[in-house]
């Protein structure tokens, strides 16, 4: 299984391939490589039949005239035949897509200086010319964060198992190019990666059943051990040489990058996310995390061997701690003494040691926390590391205080104990369910809670929060089901933060927000769960001010929303009540943007636009009432629920928007594709927090004129209607929904068991809104189409173009951000797409009834590439870059019989019903699984 020859190509870049013509070379020798083991393996295990199948298959799908004879093999082929042609092209684009990660990660480390060095020039340049105040980089570091955030959204089709082999592949490919290994080891490692390509082609793919909460938590750990083992450290001592070399000394302290997951978080449509799971959960991340940390202390204890005989006495704080540690742990004293008596650092190291391990003996055994004895905070952990940092560098050892000490600091500041912060996330609706089954027993309101509309929902639940009286008392009264569940997920948070301590769990998204009072609803049975307050926090005695354990966050999802969302936070944050407690977090507001729905709802271009509108309005209200603005992104993987290149969309945002800290979602494949080797992990993270550092100093103030921008939205505001209208109209067609589940695997997903998370809405009519957005773009990605990620483009900039705006949206894409990135991703969306192919899927599986759906949708695709190419100045897609164009293009040829393949077990499975050979359908999600890994992209 070769991959054709391609030619040399020139310099492009769009994120997801290499960009220069010699590393394309070097990926298709490596892929050719391990082209050549697969059809070894496959003729080993299968016979000589089945790589002559494959052969003659691949062939007769690139051939023009060949679809009528393909179709003809395919439909002869037997089910074991179907699941053996499935998995051998799913796992040459498994092995593909490994080589390229290396690669890419290869030619981004070629490069002769990182990021953030050229940004630290950038910022120093712009102090000297006095466009920027000098201690401007210092006060926005003190804040800064980046937050990547591990969602648990069924979008990954690849196991852990495959994942684990794919990386043991990259690591001898490596191994094999190092050009100071021996050659004596060149059989060796030959062999080792054939043994590899084989176990590869022994595991199966698809998983027997369908992930729980715990598993999703689990594969978000296997990244997040691998980043802080393996990554932190190191990025995080080259921001810090960075900012020092313009005057900026980071803070021991600073959290500039740390980790968040829903995974065990994320309740809505998900009744798998108990309490309990999320309990269990947090003991599995903490498990992980004490992991990381003891090896942390380990590596230090090899490092910090300064003895008091060489480089004189310790402080005296040092000395005290060390006093208070004999005291606490007299047996860590008793064994070490000998060993340690004149190295102090290496003593306070075994005491850290034991805490940890006492940490993780008082979670496993639910006993309370012993001051001394084990941590309930990552703080006590980091102070003691400082006060060692302070002590050696006192005493001339400033390179190793400097040195492996702080990398230890910065690696326990960014995972803390949990590796990652969980975020929980709840329906708005579950919220007023239960405060009306608590408002019914108490039999105080003249119109029953459900009854109420928001403005007098609002009204009673800000008085309710100012008053401060229980609404339930010492013991509460007996809930139904839905409200006892909503309010013991609150006692949960409380019984969590207790047990792992504060900062465990941080935000309490809420979506579906589309009222003040859907925020003070949670707020409200957030104060009786002990959570927040107004005095003295957890029922202790004075008078003390507001206390908040958790924050708010509010989840604009649609694009009504959207538009109503800069209103609704200044009328959140006018509440003197809710006020306060914002206060109590820092005067920190973190807000939550929804990308998938919003797309789904109106289509890409007016999602993209209504969110960029919204973030204006959203930091203009934040301004006026005092607060630091936390936007929490909630983009997709694929273009149509928001996704693209992570450094180009933060960049992109509207100026002083970024003040500092963000979160962004990573989901599904997206995670492995960036994360799932440490040096493209580290690339990935540093491209994303150079651009966060960028944003929050540099980015401040617009970049164009007051008019220029006025212009600019007007014409904007054009494309958006007009792309909106067109997208409204094809989804409002009742037979498009028929359509699309003819057209496409959709139907298919749910037996794919890639998440715990059902792809439907419960209690829905079967149309498109009960359809979540993750499978709306999944059915649209597997049959090429790929409508939700370019749908309406074109009609929008055809519409600007007739209003007389064409050279302005020319300039638009030369001089905005946000224009230019938008295209570009619309752009790859589109080179993605191949209509010929889905005209297979139309023809073979829709009712020729419907199928005139397929002339609109085919219509609106040539409009929207002839508008993007005249935008952009270009006489084909990918025209600028090229490499991009043709690996894109060599993909197309292995992907092809995929296509043709499913097409056939589709309609097979499809007409035989429920008594179709279960052989058969396992065929068929092998496909699914192979054009995912072939496109790398799910949803």
């Amino acid at each position: 299984m070769t991959p054709p020859p391609g030619t040399s190509q020139d310099p492009g870049g769009f994120s997801g391939g290499v960009a220069s013509g010699a590393r394309h070379a070097a990926v298709r020798a490596g892929v050719r490589r391990l082209g050549i083991l697969l059809g070894e393996s496959l003729t080993r295990y299968e016979g000589e039949d089945l790589f002559t199948l494959v052969e003659r298959v691949r062939m007769l799908a690139r051939s023009e005239d060949g679809g009528a004879e393909l179709a003809a093999v395919l439909d002869e082929v037997d089910a074991p035949q179907a699941i053996l042609l499935a998995r051998a092209f799913a796992a040459y684009f498994q092995l593909a897509n490994i080589t390229e990660q290396l690669h890419r990660a290869r030619e981004i480390s070629d490069r002769p200086r990182g990021r953030l060095h050229t940004l630290a020039d950038r910022i120093a340049a712009a102090v000297a010319d006095g466009t920027l105040n000098p201690g401007l980089p210092g006060e926005v570091m003190g804040r800064l964060q980046l937050r990547p955030v591990f969602t648990a959204h069924p979008t990954e089709a690849s196991r852990r198992s495959v994942l684990d082999t794919l990386r043991g592949i990259a690591d001898l490919l490596d191994a094999s190019d190092d050009p100071r290994r021996p050659a004596a080891d060149d059989e060796r490692l030959a062999r080792r990666l054939a043994e590899l390509v084989d176990v590869l082609w022994q595991t199966d793919e698809l998983r027997i059943e369908r992930p729980e909460p715990t598993d999703e938590a689990r594969a978000a750990t296997y990244y997040l051990e691998s980043i802080a083992t393996e990554v932190v450290g190191d990025l995080l001592e080259d921001l810090d040489t960075a900012l020092a070399r313009i005057g900026v000394d980071l803070p021991a302290t600073a959290r500039p990058l740390a980790f968040g997951t829903w995974a065990g978080g994320d309740r809505d449509g998900n009744p798998n996310v108990t309490p309990a799971v999320t309990l269990e959960v947090l003991n599995l991340q903490h498990e992980f995390g004490i992991r990381v940390l003891t090896a942390t202390v380990d590596r230090l204890i090899r490092e910090l061997t300064a003895s008091t005989r060489v480089v004189g006495e310790i402080n005296a704080d040092l000395r005290a701690a060390l006093a208070a540690d004999r005291a606490a742990l007299p047996e860590v004293y008793d064994r070490f003494i000998r060993l340690n008596a004149e190295e102090p650092y290496r003593l306070r190291c075994s005491y850290i040691l034991a805490r940890l391990a006492g940490t993780r003996a008082r979670l496993a055994a639910g006993t309370p926390h012993v001051p001394g004895r084990d941590y309930l905070r990552i703080t006590e952990l980091v102070d003691e590391l400082e006060l060692m940092r302070v002590s050696l560098a006192a005493g001339n050892g400033g390179l190793v205080a400097d040195g492996p000490l702080l990398r230890a600091i910065r690696t326990a500041n960014t995972v803390g104990l949990s590796l990652a912060t969980l975020d929980i996330r709840e329906h708005a609706d579950a919220h007023h369910a239960a405060l009306s089954a608590i408002y019914d027993h108490l039999g105080e309101l003249d119109v029953r809670y459900r009854d109420l509309d928001r403005a007098a929902r609002l009204t009673l639940l800000s008085t309710e929060l100012a008053g401060r009286r229980p609404l339930l008392g010492a013991v509460p009264p007996p809930l139904p089901e839905r409200a006892a569940r909503t309010f013991e997920l609150l006692t949960t948070v409380r019984q969590a933060l207790d047990r792992y301590g504060d900062g465990v769990i941080e935000s309490y998204i809420v979506s579906m927000t589309r009222g003040v009072d859907d925020i003070l609803a949670v707020v409200v049975l957030a104060r009786e769960a002990g959570l927040v307050g107004l005095g003295a926090p957890g029922g202790t005695s004075g008078t003390g001010g507001a206390w908040a354990r958790i924050g708010f966050v509010p989840l604009f999802e649609t694009v009504t929303e959207l538009r109503a969302a800069g209103a609704l936070l200044d009328r959140l944050l006018a509440d003197p009540s809710y006020r306060a407690l914002v206060a109590a977090r820092g005067d920190v507001q973190e807000v939550m943007l929804g990308y998938s729905d919003s797309s789904k709802d109106a289509g890409i271009t007016a999602s993209q636009w209504e969110i960029h509108k919204a973030q204006r309005e959203l930091r203009d209200t934040a301004r006026a009432h005092g607060v630091v603005l936390r936007l929490f992104h909630g983009r997709g993987g694929s273009v149509g629920r928001g996704g693209g290149p992570s450094g180009e969309a933060i960049l992109a945002q509207p100026y002083g928007t970024l003040d500092g800290p963000i979160k962004v979602t990573e989901q599904g494949e997206v995670i492995s594709d960036k994360y799932i080797l440490p040096r493209l992990a580290r690339q990935n993270l540093e491209i994303a927090l150079s651009a966060v550092v960028e944003a929050s100093i540099l980015h401040r103030t617009s970049r164009q004129s007051e008019r220029v921008l006025l212009g600019w939205d007007g014409t904007m505001t054009a494309v958006a209607d007009a792309a909106r209208d067109t997208y409204r109209s094809l989804v409002a067609e009742p037979e498009l929904v028929p359509f699309f589940l003819a057209a496409t695997p959709v139907e298919e997903l749910g037996n794919l068991n890639i998440g715990s998370r059902p792809a439907r809405r419960p209690g829905g009519t079967g149309g498109l809104a009960d359809l979540r957005a993750i499978p709306w773009v999944f059915g649209w990605t597997q049959s090429r189409i790929l409508l939700p990620g370019w749908f309406g483009v074109g009609s929008g900039l055809a519409a600007a173009r007739a209003a007389g705006a064409g050279d302005e949206l020319a300039e638009m894409y030369r001089s905005w951000h946000f224009f230019r990135t938008f295209l570009g991703n619309v752009q790859m969306t589109l080179a993605k797409s191949d209509l010929a192919i889905a005209r297979r899927y139309v023809s073979t599986l829709v009712d020729p009834a419907r199928a005139g759906l397929f002339d609109v949708i085919r219509a609106e695709h040539e409009r929207t590439v002839r508008e993007v190419l005249t935008v952009t100045g270009q006489d084909e897609l990918l025209q600028t870059a090229p490499v991009l164009r043709h690996t894109l293009q060599v993909r197309d040829a292995y992907l092809a019989p995929l296509h043709a393949l499913q097409v056939s077990l589709l309609a097979r499975t499809r007409a035989a019903g429920d008594g179709a050979d279960p052989r058969l359908r396992r065929g068929l999600l092998l496909t699914i699984n192979g054009i995912a890994a072939g496109l790398r992209n799910t949803g």
